[in-house]
């Protein structure tokens, strides 16, 4: 089959996709549903089912209710949404790196626990969750975005782990530099930056949504049955040359 077609593995199962309005959560949207799963979308803003701060107190659990009410139960997980920018450390405030904590680890903690419960209800419970290369290295101004990236890491590890027994599997993707409305700002600014990533990679290109949403549907597929607790670095091979 040609990259990105349908495979129809995911017939019958339903998906949480957060972060779904744009970028990488949109396009594991559309490959999911393409796949055959019934998705509930959530972002703060986009052409989603619901539109929701994923920070906010108690929202993760009323999500999961919508998403097993809409659709009579809950398979795969994947929380998507997440923030990041370049902030050096020196004059680092308190509050930005509180913010990009709240997002890209307390939302995805939250709403995998609240999940849990329907998950163990699945014979197909599958949660994948999105890291960064910057969650096995570093880069100089992202000192919080790689701090929680490395959290997410840690943390599915650890769900792996304590919801082996029960059948449901976890795994975290750690694209490079893919093209997203998140980072385009950056590769504007600085032109340079987009051509060292460009260049890094074995590949010699950004990464797409999509390269990034063909493998999360394979990790929510029985295909990967006995993948969990992992780390995939989706990157264009760029982490060879580090």
């Amino acid at each position: 089959m040609a990259p990105g077609e349908a495979h129809g593995r995911l017939e019958g199962r339903s998906a949480l996709v957060t972060g779904a309005g744009s970028g990488i959560g949109a396009a594991t949207a559309r490959r999911l549903a393409a796949d055959g799963a019934r998705v509930y979308r959530v972002d703060l803003q986009g052409e989603v089912d619901r539109h929701a701060d994923v920070t906010a107190p108690g929202i993760n659990a009323e999500l999961v209710a919508e998403a097993v009410a809409r659709h009579g139960g809950l398979d795969i997980l994947v929380p998507c949404a997440g923030i990041s920018a370049f902030h050096p450390l020196e004059g680092h405030d308190d509050a930005y790196f509180d913010q990009v904590m709240a997002v890209n680890v307390t939302a995805v903690f939250r709403l995998i626990r609240d999940a849990v419960p329907a998950l163990k209800r699945s014979p197909h419970g599958r949660i994948v969750t999105i890291g960064s290369t910057m969650a096995s290295f570093g880069d100089a101004g992202l000192v919080a975005y790689g701090a929680s990236k490395h959290a997410v890491l840690g943390m599915t590890r650890s769900v792996a782990c304590e919801l082996g027994p029960f059948g449901i599997t976890a795994n975290c993707l750690q694209p490079g530099a893919i093209e997203t409305p998140m980072t385009a700002p950056a590769f504007a600014d600085m032109p340079e930056f987009r051509v060292y990533w460009e260049k890094k990679a074995a590949l010699g290109r950004l990464g797409q949504p999509e390269d990034i949403a063909d493998v999360i549907a394979f990790l929510a597929s029985d295909d990967a049955r006995f993948f969990s607790g992992q780390g995939f670095f989706v990157d264009g091979g760029a982490m060879q040359r580090q």
